[in-house]
């Protein structure tokens, strides 16, 4: 099986720029023949209620999938599992560092800032029980190489930095990183379409999911939805979900359908005119109506 994902955290409700991605990942996914799949990534915060209200969003598009919706909260064993894998490969190892000391920390010239700068690394194993008594460890990988190189279907070759990232935080809970790679082998998803935000993300978990052995996906990254500022839409923007937008009388479906220069009144009639090489290169500056 080969299959697309879309892979909401429920945080909240979904933005018109959130839908505008899920239904380019199913038209990606259906017009390559592919299934498309529904993973909820409920690691970290969830807002009650969020998950249906995302569900319910993603459904008033049309958008359909295939199969029972996985959520990463029921699968903390397959997460430690790789993690052991890992371990026994001699590629973890414990980090005791805050958020404020890596930021703080120096680091190589050229490294990307926030770049993981090794501090952890060789520490011996009296300065590891010293640091434990003061405060938990999460468990990094102890990567081998500093870059690695994507295909991306609308970005062309990407390189991208590489750091020991985290593959269990320090409350217990498996890292995204680790999980949405384990996820998306476990589930045979062959193709991430997602916003272009997180196309830096793209090497390392790539190389990590070399390292357990799984084939990588191809790629899409998409333009994003930005406010008029340019900057990533949020709900700051003012009307920006799917219910404040059908209580000024918006039709979301034909509103995203515009922004994307297709013609239809559903996500099937979208597929005679959908194709990665008409899709606009540019972000979507969305407009809130007043």
């Amino acid at each position: 099986m080969t299959a697309g994902r879309f892979a909401p955290s429920p945080s909240g409700d979904l933005h018109v720029g959130n839908l505008r991605t899920a239904l380019l990942a199913w038209l990606f996914a259906r017009s390559t023949g592919r299934v498309f799949l529904m993973r909820v990534e409920d690691l970290d915060r969830v807002r009650p209620g969020a998950e249906q209200r995302q569900l319910d969003d993603v459904r008033s598009l049309g958008i359909d999938w295939d199969g029972e919706i996985v959520r990463q909260s029921e699968r903390h064993p397959v997460y430690e599992e790789a993690i052991e894998r890992l371990t026994e490969a001699g590629r973890v190892y414990p980090c005791f560092c805050t958020r404020r000391e890596i930021r703080e920390a120096p680091s190589a010239p050229h490294t990307p800032p926030g770049s993981y700068p090794g501090t952890c690394r060789e520490l011996t194993e009296a300065e590891r029980e010293r640091r434990a008594a003061e405060r938990p460890a999460a468990l990094r990988l102890r990567a081998d190489v500093d870059e690695w190189t994507v295909d991306d279907e609308l970005h062309g070759t990407f390189t991208g930095a590489v750091d020991d990232l985290v593959l269990r935080r320090n409350d217990g809970v498996a890292a995204y990183n680790l999980a949405v790679v384990v996820d998306d082998a476990a589930q045979g998803v062959d193709q991430v379409v997602r916003g272009d935000d997180l196309l830096t993300s793209a090497p390392r978990q790539t190389y990590l999911a070399t390292l357990l052995g799984h084939d990588a996906p191809t790629y899409a990254h998409v333009p994003l939805a930005v406010n008029t500022a340019g900057q990533r839409l949020a709900k700051r923007d003012g009307a920006v979900t799917r219910t404040e937008l059908e209580d000024r009388g918006i039709d979301v479906f034909a509103l995203v359908a515009e922004s994307l220069d297709l013609v239809g009144t559903t996500p099937a009639e979208l597929l005679t005119s959908f194709g990665p090489q008409r899709l606009p290169s540019h972000p979507w500056t969305f407009v809130p109506p007043d």
